[in-house]
């Protein structure tokens, strides 16, 4: 059985077509059946629900609302998945603007390795009527909130989400947890999930705010002593520039105040430098572009559509002994420059057919590399 976990606060019709979208998905007796349980986050709206969904007539869907007082952002989470039914092995995580295109997630859960604590989906957006793009975000072995499958014996063992981080970068934090516990996050290209991504009420202070913050407090919870510091400058780079092109410094420099008043509090669990690798990409990367080095060597490289931890496929070509050169000069091959897996195959698909050979960092497997080729 699966439970699908669902927080919204205020916008009832776009829940509303997400409920739709999950009942037009049709038969889930494959899995054992299903629920739905959303979690309203102290709306100021009425929130209207059906009592099941149809589900095409064979086993409806059950609808249960849990209504909080205060708004608890990410972690309204823990509160569907501590409501949900026991019986659930898996958790499917969404937003009340994201859904599942199919069924063909249902089996590949069922087929996972006991050690995959969270299965990662193929998260499509859809801001003009149209999945054309992927979702930005993510690494190769952390998730995103509004597509993935979590265990729900891990989520419960590891106290799921932490409240303090409000959104964003919560799902840094337990993947580290799940990656300390001996656990991996798998991605399934099978498990395609359509994010309609809503743009109205995003304060984008707000936004640059929290990004820097809580990123901050997963380096300083999570990384190696010996490069603790460095990934701490490295995320007040990162969202420095993402602040300024989006006229957003003011809220990074609040952030990064608040970063500053907080860090100490953060209990330290660093990771191995093998587990950190891990959790950075960088491992993922490392292996890649080896495999794509044994099978046809290269002496340069042009690290191109630079994006989530760019650094690690810098530090991994390096490491082969590649020179790097700059985009547009001369180089033997050209490496994207993002360990995020979306906008790593949509990079991808995007360069296609060129002259110029293009290597992904990371090798996402031939399912996924096949559905690339497929819309290039």
């Amino acid at each position: 059985m699966i439970s699908y976990v669902i927080p919204t606060r205020n916008r009832p019709e776009r829940l509303k077509q997400t409920l739709w979208a999950i009942e037009a998905l049709g038969d889930h007796r494959a899995c054992g059946g299903a629920e739905v349980v959303v979690v309203d986050n102290a709306s100021t709206e009425r929130l209207i629900m059906p009592a099941e969904l149809a589900c095409g007539g064979a086993g409806a869907v059950p609808v249960r609302a849990v209504l909080l007082d205060e708004n608890m952002g990410a972690a309204a989470r823990n509160i569907g998945v501590a409501e949900s039914e026991p019986a659930s092995e898996w958790i499917v995580m969404l937003d009340d603007d994201s859904y599942p295109d199919d069924t063909a997630f249902m089996e590949r859960l069922a087929a996972q390795p006991a050690d995959v604590a969270a299965v990662s989906a193929d998260i499509w957006l859809d801001t003009r009527g149209r999945a054309d793009t992927r979702e930005s975000g993510g690494l190769p072995e952390v998730f995103i909130g509004c597509g993935v499958a979590i265990r729900r014996r891990v989520f419960k063992e590891l106290g799921g989400y932490d409240a303090a981080f409000g959104y964003y970068a919560e799902e840094y934090d337990l993947a580290a947890r799940m990656l300390l516990a001996g656990h991996r996050v798998a991605f399934e290209p099978l498990f395609s999930v359509t994010h309609a991504k809503v743009s109205s009420g995003r304060d984008m202070n707000t936004i640059l705010g929290r990004l820097v913050r809580n990123n901050g407090w997963v380096a300083q919870r999570y990384a190696p002593e010996s490069c603790r510091l460095a990934e701490l400058r490295e995320t007040r780079r990162r969202y420095r520039r993402i602040a300024a092109k989006e006229r957003a410094l003011s809220g990074f420099g609040r952030g990064l105040v608040e970063l500053r008043k907080t860090l100490w509090r953060q209990k330290r669990t660093p990771m191995s430098v093998e587990l950190w690798d891990r959790f950075t990409g960088l491992a993922a990367a490392r292996a890649a572009l080896q495999r794509q080095y044994a099978a046809r060597p290269f002496r340069s490289a042009a690290i191109i559509d630079p994006g989530k931890n760019a650094w690690v496929v810098a530090r991994a070509l390096e490491e082969l002994g590649v020179r790097l050169t700059g985009e547009g000069e001369d180089a033997e091959v050209s490496v994207i420059g993002t360990m995020s897996p979306g906008p790593m195959m949509d990079a991808m698909r995007k360069r296609a057919g060129g002259r110029q050979r293009v290597i992904m960092p990371w090798d996402v497997g031939e399912v996924a590399m096949e559905r690339v080729r497929e819309a290039a």
